[in-house]
């Protein structure tokens, strides 16, 4: 089943720069029946929606703020993922999910699109926000990608703090590895519904970034980083197209280069709906696992699809928040 976003017709057409700023945020939620060897293990209790639901909400809420009083497009979307970073039912910095060790590692991701500077890590330990660590990469190295140890060392040397793994560690998320390791399986979703989260803005100047973060898959080989923290996979930012930030099967968002089919597509005239849709799409024919993607454009075009059964997104254009979980549903509400 593909949920995809449809424009609702009391909103403007999101064509024209008068419609900027837009913020948006993802949160992956469940596989879908091509992943049937999992989705037992990944169903979500209809109790979990509405938190999802509100995370994503409050997400693009906070990055819009920043956005209007004056921060940067990257200071946006730092600011909408640090929300659901804090939130424990999202597989994102104190909700994430364990490896075999039972451990968190988790990846991120952030990217401005003014000159494609880009800053990542890898099978980071011990911190709470990812995402800055990913911002910290990029604004003091000159270095895209920092994995593991390196990470962890060089996060500790800008001055970001330890956190215990223990607090790191959510009941779902020991939950989720004990299914991992008794069904043999390496899950896509989790106990609880968690997932990747993502966030994309664009600014009244054109000006686009991106942001993913993540704890991963449950039950992972140590050290497994996955499609997050990769430029072109878990994300991309160009002025000159817009912002993607893609969730969903890493090894297959890897191999399908999602985040760069879907910037690729717009270049070519594709308008930011038809590329997300078109992209996820032919990512699950092609490979057989489930995708999802938020865009927004350099002129403020938005653009939601996903191949699972659902994922929570929401963005906020002006004073009206837009938002949804199941395909096809869009609710509304005032910022």
């Amino acid at each position: 089943m593909e949920g995809e976003w449809k424009k609702p017709l009391s909103t403007p057409y999101r064509d024209s720069k008068l419609n900027l700023p837009v913020i948006g945020s993802l949160a992956y939620c469940e596989s879908s029946a091509l992943d049937h060897a999992t989705t037992k293990a990944g169903d979500i209790p209809e109790s979990a929606v509405e938190g999802k639901l509100k995370g994503v909400r409050v997400s693009v809420k906070r990055g819009y703020e920043v956005l209007a009083s004056g921060g940067s497009v990257v200071d946006a979307v730092q600011a909408a993922v640090q929300i659901m970073e804090d939130l424990p039912g999202f597989n994102a910095g104190h909700g994430s999910v364990l490896n075999l060790d039972g451990e968190v590692e988790m990846d991120a991701i952030i990217m401005e699109g003014a000159d494609l500077k880009t800053g990542s890590v890898g099978a980071i330990k011990n911190v709470s926000h990812p995402v800055d660590v990913a911002r910290l990469v990029m604004e003091n190295t000159p270095h895209v990608l920092l994995v593991g140890q390196g990470a962890k060392r060089f996060a500790n040397d800008m001055g970001v703090p330890d956190v215990p793994m223990e607090q790191l560690v959510t009941e779902s998320a020991k939950e989720a590895l004990e299914s991992a390791r008794t069904s043999k399986l390496v899950t896509t979703t989790e106990l609880g519904g968690v997932g990747t989260v993502g966030a994309v803005a664009v600014d009244c100047h054109g000006h686009v970034a991106c942001a993913t973060s993540t704890g991963g898959t449950s039950g992972k080989m140590v050290g497994r980083v996955g499609d997050t923290p990769l430029p072109g996979c878990g994300g991309y930012a160009d002025d000159s197209v817009g912002a993607v930030s893609t969730t969903g099967h890493g090894e297959s968002i890897m191999k399908f280069c999602l985040s760069h089919v879907i910037i690729n597509a717009m270049r070519q005239r594709r308008t930011a709906q038809t590329a997300t849709a078109e992209g996820c799409k032919t990512m699950t024919h092609r490979v057989g696992n489930t995708a999802g993607a938020i865009v927004v454009s350099n002129s403020g075009e938005v653009g939601i699809s996903f191949t699972s059964k659902r994922m929570a997104w929401a963005y906020q254009l002006k004073d009206q928040v837009y938002y949804g979980i199941e395909p096809d549903q869009v609710l509304q509400e005032s910022a």
